[in-house]
């Protein structure tokens, strides 16, 4: 059986996750974090992980 405070905890490393994908995806758009010898695509990548993280936290809520 799964501890009490558990669920308290998945929702707080969930969140974190959710909290870094966006500070990641933000980054890479703005040009404050990138990945050498990939150029434009940095811009891309950012986009994709925003848009798959917000996607995620969609349906995330939906399941409840």
């Amino acid at each position: 059986m799964a501890k009490k405070g558990s669920k308290v905890l998945n929702f707080v490393v969930w969140l974190t996750g959710v909290i870094v994908s966006l500070a990641v995806g933000f980054g890479l758009i703005g040009g404050t974090l990138s990945v050498p010898y990939i150029g434009v695509v940095n811009v891309i990548a950012g986009w994709v992980v925003i848009v798959t993280t917000l996607l995620g936290v969609i349906l995330a809520i939906l399941k409840f």
